[in-house]
């Protein structure tokens, strides 16, 4: 049996007023949401996401249910953050518009199960190779998957922030589950925008390798202040080990 010893950090940055994203650590599931909308209704989204996704886990992560039916629960609580998130609208007009992103690793036997929708990223470290696992939904990504635009146009193209999907209540949700092999020594990286839009690969890999856990995330949240964190920043690490470590979950940000 193998875990996630986990190491996870929020921070508002230096432009924001409040703190609109969300995380979650725990020996199993590691997550982060990255809320959107006025009148801190990105602060409710992201936290209902986090939410709802951590209140679900004492389903799929039980080690009782088979693996097919644990990732239908998890692929499902999509659909269980959605329904969520219209039901807030619902209650209190004023969060229309709202929602958020959701990037999530479900470590079962030894496979990695990521659900993910939005800009927020998963990154899985091996040996020397980091790997990006999630696609951005974004404008961007599509224009770079056309072959429209060159990695070297993103930086200053004008929608370089804009979502094709996300998390708003709207149902129409059909997404895939990829299962990625799980290995003991793998570390993953799941991070807001705030990481991702100001870090390159190569920085990210640098401050995430042959550090401890904790040092690393700290590395990672200098390195975004240093480069003037415009934006909310949210890291989990999360290190496959076979020790089972302390049964706790901690909710970071806006979930806390």
């Amino acid at each position: 049996m193998s875990y996630f010893a986990t190491s996870a950090r929020s921070a508002v940055g230096l432009v924001r007023s409040g703190n609109e994203d969300s995380g979650l650590a725990s020996s199993r599931l590691v997550a982060v949401a990255d809320g959107m909308g006025g009148h801190a209704a990105g602060e409710v989204a992201s936290k209902i996401a986090i939410t709802t996704l951590s209140e679900l886990s004492a389903i799929f992560t039980n080690p009782e249910i088979d693996s097919e039916s644990a990732d239908d629960i998890y692929l499902n609580s999509f659909h269980e953050i959605d329904a969520a998130l219209k039901s807030a609208v619902s209650e209190n007009p004023e969060l229309s518009g709202m929602g958020t992103t959701l990037t999530s690793l479900f470590l079962r036997d030894n496979s990695v199960a990521l659900l993910h929708i939005g800009d927020s990223r998963a990154y899985r470290l091996r040996g020397n190779t980091l790997e990006q696992l999630s696609v951005d939904h974004t404008v961007i990504q599509e224009l770079l998957n056309q072959g429209a635009i060159s990695e070297s146009d993103v930086a200053t193209h004008p929608q370089r922030s804009v979502l094709t999907q996300v998390l708003m209540g709207e149902g129409n949700l059909e997404l895939p589950l990829p299962v990625f092999e799980g290995k003991v020594k793998d570390r993953y990286l799941v991070c807001s925008d705030g990481l991702s839009s100001v870090l390159s690969e190569k920085e990210i890999k640098s401050l995430i390798k042959g550090k401890d856990r904790d040092e690393a995330v700290g590395a990672l949240i200098d390195a975004t202040y240093i480069n003037g964190a415009p934006d909310n920043v949210t890291v989990v690490i999360a290190d496959i080990v076979e020790e089972v470590p302390p049964d706790s979950t901690e909710k970071i940000g806006a979930a806390q």
